[in-house]
């Protein structure tokens, strides 16, 4: 006797909009939604930290957009994939200030910012961040709360591991942006 499992119906982007609008949220992986549970408070501070010292360098140079999680960037079709950063920006040449936008980006964000969270394995940490860069993302940021340490992930070269005593940089994604890593963290 066989027996077959049904495959889920997979689905698109329009599908995980609408679902959004019905009070479900989370992400599509090759047409699979995987739900996104909420994160905590001091993962929101770090988020809100870093859009805070970021927009405060990106908006008065109008470099750009920067979008927190709920934003969501459409990276294949087909199945459809549409995967939620903890922060993302989007330089201006690839969508324009004057630009509608109001549905998901189609691309890959300039640079990505994932925050661990404490049940986040490390291989899991590194193979999100490996994924970002596999789609285009030049530059990505992983924040560790835990260690208080931020891991930057170019698109060419070794992730450099960064302490509190270190500064973080934009690279050549946002040339001129630093901050003190230790400035990320709640005190």
């Amino acid at each position: 006797m066989t027996t077959s499992k049904a495959r889920p119906k997979l689905l698109t982007a329009d599908d995980l909009l609408r679902l959004y609008s019905e009070g479900t949220g989370g992400e599509l992986i090759r047409g699979v939604l995987v739900e996104k549970v909420s994160a905590g408070i001091r993962h929101g501070e770090i988020v809100t930290t870093l859009i805070f010292l970021l927009l405060s360098f990106i908006r008065p140079l109008r470099l750009g957009r920067l979008v927190a999680s709920d934003a969501g960037m459409m990276l294949e079709r087909g199945p459809d994939t549409v995967r939620e950063p903890d922060i993302a920006y989007i330089c201006a040449e690839k969508l324009p200030l004057d630009v509608d936008a109001p549905g998901f980006y189609e691309g890959a964000p300039d640079l990505v910012v994932e925050i661990a969270s404490p049940s986040d394995s490390l291989a899991a940490v590194n193979d999100k961040a490996q994924m970002w860069l596999r789609f285009g993302v030049a530059l990505v940021w992983v924040v560790f709360p835990e260690s208080r340490t931020v891991e930057v992930h170019p698109a060419s070269g070794p992730p450099v591991l960064l302490g509190e005593q270190d500064n973080l940089d934009g690279g050549d994604v946002l040339p001129g942006f630093t901050c003190a890593v230790r400035d990320i963290f709640p005190r």
